[in-house]
């Protein structure tokens, strides 16, 4: 073989061996795309918290991880919400006290409060207590919940803001614990008196939820009609998303992109790996 054909072959060997890793290359990123995918679509997914609605256990800067698995798998659990699960698979009613994400009945944006009612369940509140059956959901009073004071979490309306002698501000907010019959108890927040503390009493529909936000006076819930952006009536167990599972890691706001410096000042360390 003369020096063009041998010049050539290696041309051609070069070649086949740029596609062979660029071809290898993209079967990697397949592969890690369908592993993504279905980690995403069956066991985990990552939320945000926007808001105070869940204080004083869920704060706004809380990045949770959500479990898919509890309450079975429909296209509510795919990434960008595609119609590619027919109905409900595997499905599982949640029990009451879980904390769920679901989408919002009418614009379909996620959404994370607490089962309170399910099917059946008469509920009703009376000044800022729950009745459930009839029977009031008692609750014993706590020290107040201290939240320090950033951009994630401005202090509200209901707390009492208070400077630190070494710099910066907490807000106190009057805490108390709640009892389920099961036994079940959580931490909820009361500003004081409000419109929504009196509703019902209306029994929950058949395949829906009566869901209700730990930081009661600053929460739309069910309590409210379902409207864009806003309650969420009665929702419908269809709806569900996951039950959430732990605090992966939380951000009081006041990072900055463009200054890595603040990317870890900005941390509240003290809430990474909270299990839910």
């Amino acid at each position: 073989m003369d020096e063009k054909g041998e010049a050539a072959t290696d041309r051609y060997a070069e070649g086949t061996a740029r596609g062979g890793k660029l071809s290898s290359l993209l079967t990697l990123v397949f592969v890690v795309m369908l592993l993504a995918l279905t980690v995403r679509t069956f066991a985990f997914s990552l939320f945000t918290i926007p808001s105070e609605s869940m204080m004083p256990r869920l704060m706004p800067g809380d990045t949770i991880a959500a479990k898919k698995w509890p309450f079975g798998y429909s296209s509510n659990s795919l990434p960008f919400d595609l119609p590619l699960i027919p109905g409900r698979w595997l499905s599982a009613p949640p029990e009451r006290g879980d904390i769920v994400i679901f989408k919002h009945p009418v614009d379909g944006t996620d959404y994370i409060k607490r089962v309170i009612g399910l099917p059946g369940d008469e509920v009703e509140l009376r000044d800022g207590y729950v009745l459930l059956n009839g029977q009031l959901l008692s609750q014993a009073g706590s020290d107040d919940a201290i939240v320090p004071v950033s951009p994630n979490s401005p202090c509200a309306w209901g707390g009492r803001e208070e400077a630190r002698p070494a710099g910066g501000a907490d807000c106190r907010y009057r805490r108390n614990r709640e009892y389920l019959p099961s036994g079940v108890s959580y931490e909820v927040i009361d500003y004081g008196r409000t419109a929504q503390d009196n509703w019902g009493p209306r029994t929950v529909p058949e395949g829906t939820m009566f869901v209700l936000g730990d930081n009661r006076d600053n929460s739309m819930d069910s309590r409210f009609p379902a409207v864009p952006g806003g309650g969420v009536g009665f929702v419908g167990q269809d709806r569900l998303v996951g039950q959430a599972g732990a605090v992966l890691w939380s951000t009081d706001g006041s990072g900055r992109w463009l200054n890595p410096g603040t990317w870890f000042t900005g941390m509240r360390r003290d809430r990474t790996g909270q299990p839910l």
